[in-house]
């Protein structure tokens, strides 16, 4: 017996016996209610008719952007043909692309009907190992590079981009909050979302510049300060790339970067403006793209002049725009994770929810309140009011955090400012780097306590010219840098915006 037929049943038997309560029923007749039964009578609706609803809404967005999937059947023709047009010599590449082309035309051509819906998804699958190809293989083409990146991007986007938006429950979708109760913003409003797909769009051209060297499609890489000599003519950021570091990587490192940069956009992309609690999984997945690559970034800010002895200016742009994009994240995802505690201490499955959304706990008056109180389209607003919450919502710097970015920059290049070297120059160069990474992730407002991680780092630095010698000068600017690193982490600055049960945790 199907839930469906369940649901019928349950509606059956209430009218018959007067039942005004389906889960109820089922409960009386020794049968667990199914979620969406659970979920409806929770917050006072007929299950029948919030299913029905809920399909009729999906039929009409489906309807209206039923053309991205023949555009997919398109982009799969595409691929079928592009070995021959373009000439590409791997014959595993080749294979790859002609598989995934027909793959994708069969599947978009199924997602096509109402009931293989879920179909869009292996699409999105099909979009995400397209973009891999190339660089997997390590094609020699350089336009089979850029049209895989670009037509698997696309493919995804076509699949899993357009309404309805993928999974989410009837309650999900039809009903609850549009923000977080306590909170005095959307985190999953376009104006937070844009900041950090531009900066995403940044660190996927950097990469891709890099790739096109890693790959041999272009033959220099541009560096304006760190340039070659007579005896080494590679400049610095062509030392980086084709270092042991680098190299150790079996595919182009640079090119992983690219794909996980266009992973982030094309995930950012994804879902409504209640998405951090109709797909918490995919908010969740979206933060966690974040972390590697400042990871990564960080780490590549540390090993450059300590590791390979130089500097890239190209990969410090790169490094910056994941730095910058750090803190317009922490938002929704701490939007997140305190509405699935939420929903977990409400008797909620936290898996279902995790990854089918739910409606908040709001009442039903509230939610609806607050849903009409945030604008359908954050666009419609004064450009000027659009602009400053995509810059500085939920994100700021105080004059502690400000000093604490000088200091972090002054640090890492105190090589050639101040004239130090060796252990002295690595461990300012160390701690510099570790700066900054604080600095990012304390310029969210939901993470200003972090700031206090600046203390020890401080601390740190005082200790330096115990641990390694290097004059007079060197010691005072230890210590006075020291100093002020410890100064900056207490001013806690203004909060602007309201967190929820999350603002007690804000010192």
């Amino acid at each position: 017996m199907t839930v469906h037929s369940l649901v019928v049943a349950s509606h059956v038997a209430a009218a018959v016996g007067g039942e005004s309560d389906p889960a109820a029923w089922f409960r009386r007749n020794g049968i667990q209610p199914p979620p969406r039964v659970e979920e409806a009578v929770d917050i006072g609706l007929d299950v029948e008719r919030l299913r029905a609803r809920h399909e009729r809404q999906l039929k009409l967005e489906r309807g209206a952007n039923r053309w991205a999937h023949f555009v997919n059947i398109g982009l799969g023709s595409w691929l079928v043909t592009q070995p021959l047009l373009i000439g590409v010599p791997e014959p595993m590449l080749r294979i790859g692309e002609i598989a995934c082309g027909l793959l994708l035309m069969l599947c978009a051509g199924l997602a096509l009907s109402w009931q293989l819906r879920w179909a869009r998804w292996l699409c999105a699958g099909i979009g995400t190992v397209v973009m891999a190809l190339p660089f997997l293989f390590s094609t020699a083409n350089g336009a089979a590079y850029l049209s895989d990146t670009l037509i698997g991007a696309l493919i995804f986007g076509f699949a899993v981009c357009t309404k309805p938006e993928p999974g989410d429950s009837a309650n999900a979708a039809l009903h609850g909050p549009a923000v977080p109760p306590g909170w005095s913003y959307n985190p999953s409003n376009w104006t937070q979302r844009i900041p950090i797909i531009a900066l995403a769009v940044v660190g996927l051209y950097v990469s891709r510049y890099l790739a096109g060297y890693q790959l041999g499609y272009i033959p220099a890489v541009w560096d304006p300060f760190f340039v070659g000599n007579p005896a080494d003519p590679k400049n610095g950021t062509e030392e980086i790339v084709t270092s042991f570091v680098s190299e150790a990587w079996p595919v182009s490192d640079a090119a992983v970067g690219g794909y996980t940069y266009l992973l982030e956009i094309v995930t950012g992309i994804v879902g409504s403006r209640m998405r951090w609690r109709t797909m918490p999984w995919l908010v969740v997945l979206f933060g966690l793209m974040i972390a590697p690559l400042g990871i990564t970034s960080i780490s590549f800010i540390v090993i450059q002049p300590i590791v390979i002895g130089t500097w890239s200016t190209i990969a410090l742009i790169g490094a910056a725009a994941v730095l910058i994009q750090i803190p317009y994240s922490l938002d929704e995802l701490l939007a997140t994770l305190q509405f699935l505690r939420r929903r977990k201490r409400a008797g909620r499955s936290v898996l279902r929810v995790f990854f089918f959304g739910d409606t908040d706990e709001s009442p039903r008056g509230l939610a609806r309140k607050a849903q009409s109180e945030a604008p359908d389209d954050v666009f419609d607003q004064r450009p000027g009011v659009v602009v400053a919450d995509m810059v500085g919502g939920g994100v700021g710097l105080n004059w502690g955090l400000g000093l604490a970015l000088a200091l972090g920059l002054l640090l890492l290049f105190t090589r050639p400012l101040l004239g130090v070297d060796g252990s002295v120059a690595n461990a300012h160069h160390l701690i510099g780097a570790l700066v900054l990474t604080v600095v990012s992730l304390a310029a969210a407002e939901v993470a200003r306590t972090l700031r206090f991680v600046l203390v020890p780092l401080g601390a740190a630095l005082l200790a330096v010219p115990l641990l390694w010698p290097a004059g007079a000068a060197a010691a005072v600017f230890a210590v006075v840098t020291g100093g002020l690193l410890i100064v900056a982490s207490l001013p806690r600055g203004a909060i602007k915006q309201r967190y929820g049960s999350w603002e007690r945790l804000i010192r």
